[in-house]
């Protein structure tokens, strides 16, 4: 569907901290280090780029205002409740 990346996975969470400690997760738990890093000093909308692979972590208010995968509509779409 685009040329930037092969995946894209979004996620949220209610609380600031609850997007940094996300964050922190996927970033200790990967051995590769992220390409790009944004957001990460405000934690509204934190975006960790692999280059393969784009991590959107948001806050749950972010989330619904910028409603991002409306743009990827026609995307295979997986989801995953936790």
């Amino acid at each position: 569907m685009t040329s930037i990346t092969d995946h894209f996975v979004i996620c949220s969470a209610a609380t600031d901290i609850q997007v940094k400690a996300i964050t922190d997760s996927i970033r200790k738990g990967t051995d590769s280090k992220p390409w790009r890093i944004e957001g990460y000093e405000q934690l509204n909308w934190v975006l960790l780029d692999y280059v393969d692979v784009v991590v959107h972590i948001f806050k749950s208010s972010e989330r619904e205002y910028y409603q991002l995968e409306r743009l990827w509509a026609d995307a295979q779409l997986t989801e995953y409740n936790d």
